[in-house]
């Protein structure tokens, strides 16, 4: 799979919903229940990030709830792309891009979000081929006004910008024309996923998926 063919997947991705879950799931026998609350809220791609020992039966969970489209986050080795596409992931979501990562991409046939913080990242994700990208950390890297000057000189990337990103600024994301949709963690709060509080989560994503 090409970076451009990955990129076009992405894009369908990031098309689904203005909002993408990047979600943190400690008991995987609760990763159904949290997909499903999500998916019927309005926000169907749901990331799951790599950085619990229950991440990839969270995923292996979540690949079977219908409407739901599960990828995995944090990506940083062939092995942890290997590993996702295995469980189930229909795309990956990396804080960077190296080359063996991006060859583990295209050889294990993952579209991925490959992160990039600096215009420098930008171009040289964007010289492989990928126009979809994300802009991570994006708080900390200078937030949407910072995006907003990368998108003047380099206008074909698009992104989904992750990092500090909460419901009070989404929408400074959301109303730039190089901007897809934003990753937040504020949607599936750990509080509402420990009581089982569905409803609550649903609640959430449905305002979460009104944004823009």
């Amino acid at each position: 799979m090409t970076p451009a063919e990955q990129s076009r997947h992405a894009l369908e991705i990031c098309n689904l919903a203005p909002v993408v879950p990047v979600l943190v799931v400690e008991d995987a026998s609760k990763a159904a229940d949290l997909a499903r609350a999500l998916v019927a809220g309005g926000l169907p791609a749901l990331e799951v990030t790599l950085r619990t020992p229950a991440a990839l039966d969270v995923i292996r969970a979540m690949a079977d709830v219908p409407g739901g489209v599960v990828g995995a986050g944090t990506l940083l080795t062939r092995d942890d792309v290997k590993a996702a596409k295995e469980a189930g992931a229909k795309f990956g979501v990396s804080p960077g891009a190296t080359a063996k990562l991006l060859d583990a991409c295209a050889e294990f046939e993952l579209p991925l979000l490959p992160g990039a913080a600096t215009a420098t990242e930008v171009m040289t994700l964007l010289e492989l081929g990928y126009t979809v990208q994300k802009f991570f950390p994006a708080e900390a890297s200078g937030g949407a006004p910072a995006l907003k000057g990368i998108g003047a000189p380099i206008p074909q990337v698009k992104f989904c910008p992750t990092g500090g990103i909460s419901l009070k600024n989404a929408n400074d994301y959301l109303k730039l024309p190089n901007v897809l949709c934003v990753g937040g963690s504020w949607v599936a709060p750990v509080d509402l996923m420990a009581a089982g509080d569905w409803a609550g989560i649903t609640a959430i994503a449905a305002e979460a998926a009104k944004l823009r």
